[in-house]
């Protein structure tokens, strides 16, 4: 039975006046109110207008390999099984149809089907109830009307998506043209190394906007500054439709990843990567809860996850491909390393950012010229809560010497000076 749950139009708590200067081109633009980064009432709204109806990036195939395996999440309040069922993965709620009792109560595990601890009630991997005892009798009932709560779920390149909403906008329209940029690297067959957990006390919001841009990155990150230079940055912008916006990092002089000494030493790149791609670290945000980056020889990820207006929890991964690690020699610790201490660098930023944002006195500030990634994000964010249905036009600054292989029609348009 799919939730009932579609597409609505709740009364946004922000007025149209209040996101209008945030939604001027960037030159002219000033940043979010402080209000939509602490009000409840705005935090409640983005949850149930957007979270609960938006593509949500919750795990990978591989924590669900074979038929039976499973992972059981709690997402904003609600605990989601995911599974794969013969060839298909699956997503549902995980009530028990008779009294509401949680099924299953580990985090994951491999199964033949679900069976309520509390009275019995069995269901198949796909959700359909066998019928239960002494309901053969009840009038106006059947198994078939009583199987669990399903969700909508879809993966692509290795990652697991679920949506809540019965009615969801396409997950191909969802994702765009973003999957075409990055199909021919095979990131599905990527295997995870390395995760990484944090609580930050910052708005969601906050860490969308910081990973968007190296504006901060001389003072905050000496490592990662050493390694690509903040005026290194946007090498390659990519371009296209959807809800996404990714930018690029050049690595400078001889390096060659972004770990602690920024070397390889020995581990392959992947090896889908062409010269084009080696000096490149591509990063992106992909609406509303995925942050994805890709190096020469690892993909990384960060699920935000937020849990009020003042805090989140963000999950940090780091695939690499299985060839590199069956070899001997395979050592992850200086990504890894690098990535938390870049990691734990952004977090305190942000954090002192939500505490100053508090200040009643606080007026929004203008976004630099290289904040266009930011100002695509809030753009998004004040067209969401203004909510009259206008789509805010913005331009992002590719440049001409994108490599051909991954230039969009539109990108190319835009180098060369032809309208897109």
């Amino acid at each position: 039975m799919a939730v009932d749950l579609k597409r609505s139009s709740p009364q946004s708590p922000i007025g149209t006046e209040e996101v209008a200067a945030t939604r001027q081109p960037l030159l002219e633009a000033a940043m979010l109110p402080a209000r939509v980064f602490h009000d409840p009432v705005v935090f409640q709204y983005e949850v149930d207008a957007w979270f609960r109806h938006e593509w949500l990036f919750v795990c990978r195939e591989e924590d669900i390999p074979e038929t039976g395996s499973y992972v059981c999440q709690d997402i904003l309040g609600e605990s989601v099984i995911i599974v794969r069922a013969a060839d298909e993965l699956r997503a549902y709620l995980n009530i028990c149809r008779h009294r509401g009792a949680k099924i299953v109560q580990d985090a994951s595990g491999k199964v033949s089907g679900f069976s309520c601890p509390y009275h019995a009630w069995t269901y198949d991997l796909r959700g359909r109830l066998r019928q239960p005892k002494h309901t053969d009798t009840l009038e106006n009932f059947s198994c078939e009307a009583n199987g669990l709560y399903n969700l909508h779920v879809r993966s692509w390149a290795g990652l697991v998506f679920i949506n809540f909403d019965s009615d969801p906008i396409s997950f191909d329209e969802h994702l765009g043209d973003f999957m075409g940029h990055f199909e021919r690297h095979n990131l599905h067959e990527l295997r995870r190394a390395t995760r990484m957990e944090y609580e930050v006390k910052s708005n969601w919001k906050a860490l969308v906007e910081n990973y968007s841009e190296c504006y901060h990155c001389p003072g905050v990150h000496p490592l990662l500054n050493h390694i690509t230079p903040a005026h290194m940055e946007g090498g390659n912008s990519l371009t296209g439709k959807g809800q996404w916006s990714c930018g690029s990092m050049v690595m400078t002089g001889d390096y060659e990843t972004l770990s602690t000494d920024g070397y390889l030493h020995g581990r392959p790149v992947l090896p889908t990567m062409c010269e084009d791609d080696l000096k490149h670290v591509y990063y992106a945000w992909i609406w509303p809860n995925l942050l994805f980056s890709l190096h020469p020889d690892f993909l990384m990820t960060h699920q935000v996850w937020p849990h009020d207006a003042e805090s989140a929890t963000v999950i940090c991964e780091l695939f690499f491909h299985p060839n590199a690690m069956e070899r001997p020699d395979f050592d992850p610790s200086g990504p890894a390393e690098f990535w938390d201490i870049t990691n734990r660098e952004d977090w305190h930023v942000c954090e002192l950012q939500q505490a100053g944002t508090a200040s009643r006195y606080h007026v929004p500030g203008r976004y630099a010229s290289n904040e266009g990634m930011v100002h695509e994000f809030d753009v998004m964010v004040a067209d969401k809560l203004a909510n009259d249905g206008v789509k805010t036009p913005t331009r992002r600054r590719p440049r001409a010497d994108i490599p051909a292989r991954v230039m969009s029609r539109q990108e190319a348009a835009l180098a060369t000076g032809e309208d897109s």
